[in-house]
């Protein structure tokens, strides 16, 4: 039997799952799994980056603990976060997360410097606050010695891979979140880079979904016990996700997680003014496509709101609780006031308050607000992409963890009026696994890969 190792992390947890193709279907496995999340060091949120490769080795480890030894892995992580390296390789500063305050007011900064379009028409990219543009301008103003000493430029994903490899690359889909990347060329933007005032030399060529970057180093093979290649995947977790589409009709696709990214797959980048101002992104898909999408802040309420309850509940518990509210308080769920409260409830009923809403008290009526404040943007999301697309979309296709909340499915077929479609759950992981196979030569493009997930998961 063949294997293949996707690495999937996310903002919470990772996981090793093993994929192999047994009676024309796909098979997953998963193998290891471990936390993840942010914590605060010198003032700022961090990955602990040291941790997270320590698991990625065990994970790999256990694969031979089993044997079940993969021909290639592949790692997907979130976007926008990224790692700078010296002369000598070695990580300058520390690896600061996405929902850092850093880089607050810099949406605004950068439109009185360039203009208001003219970053968006150029990148395509939305001006979501914890974009890496902002970051490295943050950079910039605070700490310039920094990208002063810094050499390389790798986003998180890529930094993994050059640990285990000693090649450094800089892979397509997770290079486009930057905000710093040419969306017509799908290459760096030289020209913004000068203008922010950004090195230019650090970034490398943006290297597409299957490119085989090299095998493991001796010393991570003898550590792990085998020695295989390391192929990059759709390196954005979402860019993944979405390769495992499979809807054979047009239909706008939701990856449902900590995130909800909504959108649909296109062959050219809208950058128009209108599109900015809607808050739509054009980020980067397996062959060169676009995921013309938005981000929506997702799950990450409902997780916050459970972790404030010390876990007490299940997040099934809390969508059956949520199911029996009739008539929730209503609030714009992708406020940005939500991305890192330092309390998630005490923010949901002061956003409630700001807008004469009823004030949720009980663990369910506080889901519920959520819940259908996520239905509703959804909503919204499709009837923007629709009126700039020219487009109609009778479907709406839910992919990841978030699509076995049934409660959420249901809100959101009544909410946008179109007939909901779940699965697979394991979508990020399933699009790494996918790209690696055609890179592999076992399957023979994206078509090959989508049907072989209709025949695994669609009944």
């Amino acid at each position: 039997m063949q294997y293949f190792l996707a690495i999937d992390i996310g903002a919470s947890s990772g996981r090793h799952i093993l994929g192999s193709i047994e009676n024309d279907r796909i098979v997953l496995e998963e193998v290891y799994r471990f936390e993840n999340g942010v914590y605060s060091k010198n003032g700022h949120l961090c990955w602990d980056c040291e941790k997270l490769f320590e698991n990625i080795l065990s994970g790999m480890a256990r694969c031979t603990e089993i044997g079940k030894v993969p021909t290639s892995l592949g790692i997907d992580t979130w976007g926008v976060d990224f790692a700078l390296l010296d002369e000598n390789n070695r990580l300058i500063g520390d690896t600061v997360a996405y929902r850092d305050s850093r880089t607050d007011g810099y949406p605004d900064k950068l439109r009185t410097e360039l203009g208001e379009d003219f970053a968006y028409a150029r990148t395509g990219i939305a001006e979501n606050v914890f974009n890496t543009v902002f970051q490295l301008c943050a950079l910039r103003d605070h700490a310039p010695e920094q990208l002063k000493r810094a050499k390389h430029f790798l986003m998180i994903p890529d930094y993994f891979n050059f640990l285990l490899t000693g090649k450094m690359a800089n892979e397509y889909t997770d290079a486009s979140t930057t905000g710093l990347l040419d969306a017509e060329k799908r290459d760096w933007d030289r020209d913004l880079l000068e203008k922010l005032g950004l090195p230019t030399d650090i970034f490398k060529t943006p290297q597409m979904p299957a490119t085989k970057l090299g095998r493991l180093l001796p010393e991570i093979s003898e550590r792990v016990g085998f020695d295989c290649e390391v192929i990059l995947p759709a390196s954005h977790d979402t860019g993944s996700a979405v390769v495992s589409l499979p809807a054979e009709s047009r239909c706008v696709y939701i990856s449902s997680g900590t995130w909800s990214l909504i959108g649909i797959e296109s062959d050219r980048p809208v950058t128009t003014r209108e599109s900015r101002l809607s808050g739509l992104t054009n980020e980067g898909g397996f062959g060169g496509k676009i995921r013309y999408l938005k981000n929506i802040m997702g799950l990450w309420m409902i997780q916050s709101i459970r972790r404030e309850y010390e876990k007490k509940y299940s997040f099934a518990e809390l969508s059956n609780m949520a199911r029996e509210i009739k008539k929730p308080a209503m609030i714009d769920a992708n406020d940005n006031r939500f991305l890192a409260p330092a309390s998630m409830i005490d923010e949901i009923k002061a956003a409630c308050r700001d807008l004469g809403q009823p004030i949720p008290e009980t663990p369910g009526e506080l889901a519920a607000v959520v819940y259908h404040g996520l239905a509703r943007c959804y909503r919204d999301a499709i009837e923007q992409i629709e009126a700039i697309s020219g487009e109609k979309y009778l479907s709406v296709n839910i992919m990841g963890g978030g699509c076995q909340d049934t409660y959420l499915n249901e809100l959101t077929e009544a909410y946008t009026g179109r007939k909901v479609y779940a699965g697979p759950v394991e979508a990020t992981a399933c699009g790494n696994l996918l790209v690696q196979m055609i890179a592999d030569g076992k399957l023979s493009g994206i078509e090959d890969a989508r049907a072989l997930i209709r025949r695994t998961f669609v009944k």
